[in-house]
């Protein structure tokens, strides 16, 4: 199983700012298309934005379009997700997801093979 590892979760006021951190192994991420997810309680986990293997396609949720803004470093072996102008409703735990040997990344849970603990986001009004 491959280790994801996230980071910069934590609480945060309304109109506010994250940056979330994925780390991989270096081997496998390279080779990877990305994506996050998240899950807020009571719901399903669903999907945020996701990155192709180079980078050069993104897709994201209408929700957090304009908002949110996926990025990857494949000489560092590092997923981010910046988030601005955070509203209550992101609250959630956000997912790191890997999409080993594709290009492109998904919309569909079921199209990644490897996922992260969560690191929790909390947007307070």
């Amino acid at each position: 199983q491959v280790q994801l590892v996230e980071s910069g979760g934590g609480p945060v006021q309304a109109g506010g700012s994250l940056r979330l951190s994925c780390a991989a192994p270096g081997y496998f991420f390279s080779t990877s298309a990305m994506g996050w997810f998240r899950q807020a309680p009571g719901k399903e986990r669903e999907f945020v934005t996701g990155i192709s293997r180079t980078g050069y396609s993104t897709l994201y949720t209408d929700s957090v379009k304009g908002r949110f803004t996926i990025s990857r470093d494949n000489a560092k072996n590092t997923l981010w997700l910046q988030m601005n102008d955070l509203k209550p409703e992101d609250t959630a735990v956000y997912f790191c997801a890997a999409r080993a040997t594709n290009y492109f990344s998904s919309t569909f849970r079921e199209g990644y093979d490897h996922w992260g603990q969560g690191t929790q986001v909390t947007v307070s009004s």
